[in-house]
Formats: structure tokens, sequence, C-alpha cells
């Protein structure tokens, strides 16, 4: 079936603006998902999963201009034990990383990977599998053109996390990069993220976690005003594995963050969750797609957003429980804190259940600040704006207690106050 005319005209002005990687291992790989894009078309504003996201300025030939931002806060993980690499406007950075060795972990660019490599298995792999029943041409255009990224390959205990820092310097610059992270039966490794990268950035993280293994992801999206981005996190969960996401977005113009989640393994568990904070042209989409096809699973979708001078928060989620996939415990909330009249939040959660032994839950509330709280804390004392402030911090508690590493959590908490704090000056 052919194309509508407007979305292969898009389609096409868009690839033909690509130089498409050749040779080595994931030359396959690249030419099946171009072929992907080439029949699914990019996205437009009609599509079912972009009805709430107007994806224009993520698909056209050149990326909007976005300034890049002073940095007016210390760098977030800056003062952990960590490993870091550093991204410049999608761009390796040798002489800001340290190097790529690690006991327990082997830490490869992608740009530079031997022709024989083990992410073979992976690469592409997991994103072709979250094409059904959701076509995510986004994602297949990332793994067609991404031209650097990481491969990480986890065979212990890390003793310390991996830091991807991305740095936006150039106004209109684009990037695409892609990371695949294996980790093997009963090892562990926590990877942090932080920076916009890029005035326009598609990047995608493919995470296959063996049995009894463990990977802990703690993002940190803004800084720039005018970033765009489309992120989208696939994973795949063999027996007793973990794999638990955290998301804090403040800024950007547009962002949509995606995570397609499958269970193939019994008894694991996944938890995706993030929190925004929103301020006038600021557009937030989180779509989540989690598939459970396995014995005694958990699953948890904690969203909460703050928005407020006419921003906008999109949430879109589902929980798809097969045949077979009894003990399914499924739990999916998404809320928003509206400040003001003129910001909006919409929310799509689904359930769509084929087992019958399962707990399944999906709610959504929107709603501004309790006056009665208000009013008790101002009565002893608290200005409003503080007071406004702390109730924020507040609601955005229970996204925030998904991060298992206390310290990781009260370092979010802090941008999040010193952002709040800008503001109410």
């Amino acid at each position: 079936m052919s194309l509508p005319k407007a979305k292969q005209d898009a389609t096409d002005a868009r690839l033909n603006a690509l130089t498409l990687p050749t040779g080595g291992w994931a030359e396959a790989a690249r030419r099946d998902a171009l072929s992907r894009v080439q029949a699914m078309g990019l996205p437009g504003a009609r599509d079912e999963y972009w009805k709430y996201t107007r994806p224009d300025t993520l698909v056209a030939v050149d990326a909007p201009e976005a300034q890049a931002m002073d940095a007016q806060e210390a760098p977030l993980f800056g003062a952990r034990d960590r490993l870091e690499v550093v991204f410049v406007d999608g761009v390796f950075d040798a002489e800001a990383s340290d190097d790529l060795s690690m006991e327990g972990v082997t830490i490869e660019r992608l740009a530079e990977a031997s022709d024989i490599h083990w992410a073979k298995d992976i690469y592409g792999v997991l994103e072709t599998n979250g094409q059904t029943p959701v076509q995510r041409p986004l994602a297949a255009l990332n793994t067609a053109f991404a031209t650097d990224g990481l491969l990480i390959h986890v065979t212990g205990k890390a003793a310390k996390p991996i830091h991807i820092n991305y740095v936006h310097k150039s106004g209109n610059s684009d990037a695409i990069l892609h990371h695949v992270v294996k980790v093997d039966t009963n090892c562990q490794l926590t990877i942090l993220e932080n920076g916009a990268a890029a005035a326009r950035f598609n990047k995608v993280m493919e995470c296959d976690i063996a049995d009894g293994g463990a990977l802990h992801h703690v993002r940190a999206q803004g800084r720039d005003h005018d970033r765009r981005a489309v992120t989208g996190v696939y994973a795949r969960l063999g027996a007793e594995s973990v794999f638990k996401s955290f998301t804090l977005t403040v800024n950007g113009a547009l962002t949509r963050n995606e995570a397609v989640i499958e269970f193939n393994g019994d008894d694991a568990v996944a938890h995706i969750a993030g929190a925004c904070m929103g301020d006038g042209a600021f557009h937030h989409d989180d779509t989540v797609f989690i598939t459970h096809d396995a014995v005694g699973c958990e699953s948890r979708q904690v969203f909460k957003k703050v928005l407020r001078n006419g921003a906008v928060g999109v949430f879109q989620g589902k929980i798809l429980v097969k045949a077979g996939a009894q003990k399914t415990d499924g739990y999916q909330i998404s809320q928003s804190l509206l400040l003001d009249d003129d910001s909006q939040f919409l929310a799509k959660p689904e359930l769509e259940i084929y087992a019958d032994d399962v707990a399944c839950s999906h709610g959504s509330t929107s709603g501004a600040i309790d006056d009665d709280s208000l009013f008790y804390l101002r009565a002893r004392g608290v200005p409003k704006g503080i007071a406004e402030d702390m109730m924020t911090i507040a609601f955005i508690a229970e996204a925030v207690q998904e991060i298992e590493d206390e310290s990781l959590r009260e370092e979010l908490v802090e941008r999040v106050e010193a952002w709040l704090a800008r503001r109410r000056g």
C-alpha cells in the first residue's frame, strides 16, 4: 500500500538529507530499518499515536534553531564517583571523557566497533520487536542512520555508574545516537544520562537483560529552552531480572520519551517513571507500551507532570497482558498539577488483558494545588510561593521514589527545587 502523498514527500525529503552508514556488522540492520521507514513513512499529525503531539519539527529536513543556554548550576551527578562519557552535539568527545574501561563492563563506540560483534544480536532487534502492534518510525530512522553511540556489555556487578553527558553547543545541531546495553546473568549496572545533546535529538537505547540481571537508568533532560527531542528505550527482560528507569525533564520546547518493555522471563520487574516541570512553550509526551508475556512479572508506570503558563503534558501508557501471563501485577498512574488555567494535560491510559489471574490497574488525574493544604501552610507563616513549591515537590515524590539510590533521589529533588526557586524569583 502506497503512502499518502504528503507523508511520502516528507519521508523522502528527510531520508534524502541523511547519509546511510555502510559496511560493518550493523549494515544489514541499518538497511532493514531503512526499508521499514520507507514503508511506514515518518509520523504525521493524523497518526493515532501522534494525535496529541505534532511531530513536524522532529521530521523536518533541517533542525530548528535552539540556542544553547549557559550553565546556571553545577553539573548533575558531577560529585559522585562515575565513569564519564561525553557527547558534544552528537559526537563523542574523547578529551572530555574518561578512559572507556571498567571492571565488569566493556564499553565501545558504535562508530568504531569491530566487524564481528555481540551487539549484532541486539542492534535494531528490540526496536524491530517494538514496532508491533504500534509503528514507531522515528526509532527505525534512528537504527538506520545513527552515527554513534555506546555498546555496553555488563559482565559483572559494576562498582560505579556510567554517566553519559550530552552537551549542546551548536545552534542547529541534529544528533542521532543509538546505545546498546547487554546485561549478562546476575550482573548489574547503573546508567546516568544528563543534558540536551543537540537542538534536535533522536536517541534509542536497546537493553537486553538476562536472567537475574539488573539495569538502573536515571536520566535528566534539561537546560536548553528550545530543545526538541525524541527518545526510545527498548528493554527485554529475562527471568527474575530488574529494569528501573526514571526521567526528570525541565525546559525544552518538545520532548517525546517512549519506552517499550517486553517480559520474556518469569518473575521479572520493570518500573518506568518520570516527572516533568513545564513552563510556557513546553510540550512533554511520555508514551509507554509494556508487554507481559511471562508469569509472575511486575510492571509500574508512575508519571507526574507540573505545568503552567500554557505548558502541555501528554501521557499514553498501555499494559498488554498476553494469554498465559498469569500472576501479572501491572500498575499505571499518570497525574498532572496544573498551576494555571492555560496549561493542559492529555492522557490515554490503556489495559489489554488476555489472562484471568492478574492484578492490573490504571488511573489518571489532573488538578490544581489544594487550597486547604495551601491555607494550612500559609497559616503557619510559610510564604505563598514557598508553600506552592513545597506542595509541588510533594506531588512529584511518588515518581521520584521509583529511584532506588537515595542520593540520586536527593540530587534530582534539589535540581527541581532550584528550578522552582528561579521561577519564584
